[in-house]
């Protein structure tokens, strides 16, 4: 029987879901692991927020959360915090909280900023209540990317908290490093 990993997300303009990709590809990698896409706002509410067209990932209920093995959550940051739209879906797992359907379950992280000071790791940090109420395990990536680390020539996110990256005014788009 497979672990199913659910890769939960937000992205308003594409950055978080292109690091969900690249997420899903190392995970789906792992022998015995089913890694599945979700989407959180669906596209009549992305539209009244005047975002771009969404993929065709299908859009995830909390209640479906119960079903997952693990999980990693992707959202953008808004001013070195998780945004609004994904703490609103993480809000509504109440009713998980409250029979512990996610206690025990391990999850990590992973997120989009505007800038280098913008909150590569305050947003994580503050992203770890959500897990730690539900009684979910944090798996943080850790310094444990080796040499990669220490590269200083190009500009890239993410912090031991969970992997990330930079979007700027929006244009920039998540690197292969």
């Amino acid at each position: 029987m497979a672990t199913k990993v659910y890769i939960v997300y937000y992205s308003m303009y594409g950055h978080v879901e292109q690091l969900a990709e690249e997420i899903k590809k190392g995970a789906a990698s792992v022998e015995g692991v089913e890694a599945t896409l979700w989407q959180t706002l669906s596209e009549e509410i992305l539209g009244k927020m005047s975002a771009p067209p969404k993929s065709d990932v299908p859009i995830i209920t909390p209640n479906d959360l119960a079903e997952a093995d693990g999980f990693i959550f992707g959202f953008p940051t808004r001013f070195g915090m998780m945004s609004a739209q994904f703490k609103a879906f993480m809000d509504a797992t109440g009713g998980l909280w409250r029979t512990q359907q996610l206690a025990g379950k391990p999850a990590g992280i992973f997120y989009s900023t505007g800038s280098q000071g913008g909150g590569q790791e305050t947003t994580p940090l503050t992203a770890i209540t959500q897990l730690v109420h539900h009684g979910m395990i944090f798996v943080p990536i850790g310094y444990s990317f080796g040499a990669g680390m220490f590269e200083m020539e190009q500009v890239k996110g993410g912090s031991p908290y969970g992997a990330g990256t930079y979007a700027g005014d929006g244009s920039r788009m998540p690197s292969e490093l």
